[in-house]
């Protein structure tokens, strides 16, 4: 890899429907990887599938023709791979779990068969799809078989990658990453140094910190202080072994609200409406009116307070997204990532519907703020080449 930062932004299928988040709008100047969310598996035979194929690989968007040959590949990956051939420094790799999905990993990473089927179903994937590599979202092994075949599934992986690679005389290294976790329940249950020698990266998950499941209101996204830290999780990985360039720090594109608290470290009862879900609002429609903002400095943690409606919503503000970017510059990690894509601030959305927790507040993007601070970006090349894909348009290079 070139020199620079990593910028990785998810950018998840579900997101063309209400969010109105098409591919067009993914800001391919602030950013090197997209990790698209998600494909799924089966538990019974270890098949890495596709979780939506209307979005994915069937809807067509403008300037799609309906006259062509109809089997060839349209919907997001279509969209997302012309984007690839004009901006050459940004690379796609799918991510396969994610958090619903992850349960269909246990009996899977287990199994040498269902492995196997894994294995050779995710790279016929990025082949199909004109993807740059592999990323396993596994939310979390629970016991050391899993963590042990959790190994197993990443080194047949990059070996498979790998011969990959040498099958289409490609001379390119097809990426293979993991969301991994900041929690220590979690992550002290794996094999850091034997998964490290075949990641190209490790995504840490440095958000969820605090919810609904709390006894009490706190920040979700802290560098210092708190029962969890990004800072705390990113040193043990670091000394497990893995190198500062390959650590990528994840950073939330929305907020965590708490109901009836006088704000962080105190008690709370419910939670918010959110943009989408219950209690999770969109960082683009944040700080919600009638809301304070308040920073705390040695944490690196931002919130918003609504005294009337005694609300609390942690939230990383553009000036936490400040601290965060220079904190990976001065700690010397490879990047940031952020979930998802289509919570933050910089894009018009006129088609979105309106209303509480919906409408967007004035402010900039955090995927570009966190990147002027923590130096310039990686440009090395993607791929372009798939002559093995089941697409003839793929296989054509879309000209």
């Amino acid at each position: 890899m070139s020199g620079g930062k990593f910028s990785v932004g998810y950018f998840v299928n579900w997101g063309i429907y209400g969010r109105k988040f098409p591919p067009s709008l993914i800001p391919v100047n602030d950013l090197t990887h997209i990790l698209y969310a998600f494909a799924d598996l089966s538990p019974d035979s270890g098949e890495v599938k596709l979780s939506d194929a209307w979005s994915d690989k069937d809807i067509h968007y403008p300037g799609d023709s309906w006259n062509e040959d109809q089997s060839n590949l349209y919907g997001n990956f279509k969209a997302i791979y012309n984007l690839k051939k004009q901006n050459r420094h940004l690379k796609v790799l799918i991510s396969i779990g994610g958090w619903t999905y992850s349960p269909k990993f246990h009996p899977v990473v287990i199994d040498p068969a269902k492995r196997a089927k894994f294995v050779e179903s995710s790279v016929q994937l990025l082949e199909d799809y004109g993807l740059d590599g592999l990323d396993v979202d596994y939310e979390y092994p629970s016991d050391d078989a899993q963590a042990r075949g959790y190994v197993d599934l990443l080194r047949e992986l990059r070996q498979a990658l790998d011969a990959h690679a040498a099958k289409k005389h490609a001379n390119y290294r097809f990426l293979l990453t993991i969301a991994a976790p900041c929690g220590p329940q979690n992550y002290q249950k794996l094999h850091v140094k034997a998964m490290d020698e075949q990641l190209d990266f490790w995504n840490l998950m440095a958000y969820d910190f605090s919810g609904s499941w709390d006894p009490v209101a706190n920040h979700q996204a802290n560098i210092y202080k708190g029962p969890v830290s990004g800072a705390e999780a990113v040193y043990w990985y670091i000394n497990q072994g893995v190198a500062r360039h390959k650590i990528i720090l994840g950073i939330p594109l929305y907020g965590r609200s708490f109901m009836n608290t006088q704000g962080p470290g105190t008690a709370f009862s419910g939670v918010g409406q959110g943009s989408w879900e219950q209690g999770v609002y969109d960082y683009r429609a944040l700080p919600l009116p009638g809301s304070n903002v308040s920073h705390d400095s040695q944490a690196l943690a931002s919130w918003s307070y609504n005294p009337d409606t005694k609300e609390m919503i942690s939230f990383d503000s553009e000036e936490v997204a400040k601290w965060k970017g220079a904190w990976i510059h001065q700690e010397g990690l490879g990047g940031s990532m952020f979930w998802e894509l289509s919570g933050d601030k910089g894009s018009d959305r006129a088609e979105m519907e309106k209303g509480h927790g919906k409408d967007p507040q004035p402010g900039r993007s955090l995927v570009t703020v966190v990147k002027e601070n923590m130096g310039g970006i990686s440009n090395s090349d993607n791929w372009l080449s798939y002559e093995g894909s089941r697409f003839p348009n793929l296989r054509n290079g879309m000209n």
